[in-house]
């Protein structure tokens, strides 16, 4: 069983090298559905049809435990996957979020005062707001969609991108925490921190590699199916010469695969 990490576009590269950086051994597949981002804009309805597309095909690749890395995934369907997909279609498949770890986290620095920038359709869900609350109820979630950037990084535009998180975070000048709620946004994580030198910036790709260790030294039922060839994987929906420019900002010798349709 190898270890699939899923995400809209190429964003989650970010979560798999923190993965890879802390779990070295195992295998990893990497699937971004390129042709069908920004999810973020979507409706539910087709994030879910484009997530349990992409959960078949890691599945499909050998892949025993998937972590969908899109935010907007994780607050859309993980729940439908767990609960319905997983018993019907693949009952020895664990399918993980980053959404409860990054909650986790953010709480180990504020109770108080949270913010959140995320894509539109994780803003609407109130993932990050129910989450937080459920753990600390009197905590107070700012919250802001932060559509610009994905298409942004995506485009390898980040004189762009960071006039926009300049912009996006004079909402933030007074919160002592902020979530970047979507796994594109800590390649630009420098930005935030910039322009909010006094906020505590909460990134993913700085968190997941040790809730990820944990949870298998939890799991020994899942790690020790888990196999350990040291190889890697990465297959995109759509490819083109911005996407490999993106994906080579964190994996420099990174060969990305066309899936087959």
């Amino acid at each position: 069983m190898k270890i699939g990490v899923f995400d809209s576009g190429l964003g989650g590269l970010v979560i798999a090298k923190a993965l890879m950086e802390a779990l070295p051994k195992y295998d990893y597949v990497y699937y971004g559905d390129t042709a069908h981002l920004p999810y973020g804009e979507k409706t539910s309805g087709r994030i879910l049809a484009y997530t349990l597309d992409a959960m078949r095909f890691l599945i499909d690749q050998g892949c025993g435990l998937i972590i969908i890395a899109c935010n907007t995934a994780t607050a859309i369907t993980l729940r439908y996957l767990q609960k319905r997909f997983c018993p019907q279609y693949a009952s020895t498949v664990k399918i993980l979020g980053v959404i409860i770890p990054t909650v986790e986290t953010a709480l180990e620095t504020s109770t108080d005062t949270i913010g959140v920038v995320a894509t539109p359709a994780t803003i609407r869900s109130d993932i990050y707001g129910i989450e937080l609350r459920k753990i600390s109820p009197k905590v107070e979630v700012v919250s802001l969609a932060t559509p610009r950037l994905v298409p942004a990084i995506e485009s390898n535009d980040f004189v762009t991108a960071e006039q926009a998180i300049q912009e996006y975070s004079q909402e933030f000048q007074n919160v002592p925490a902020l979530i970047l709620g979507c796994t594109h946004y800590p390649i630009v994580k420098n930005f935030f921190q910039k322009y909010l030198s006094h906020t505590r910036i909460v990134a993913q790709d700085d968190l997941m590699g040790e809730k990820l260790t944990n949870y298998l030294k939890r799991h020994s039922e899942i790690e020790t199916k888990l196999s350990r060839n040291n190889t890697r994987r990465f297959i995109v929906s759509q490819l083109s010469p911005s996407y490999t420019q993106v994906a080579q900002r964190l994996f420099p010798n990174i060969q990305l695969e066309k899936k087959n349709t």
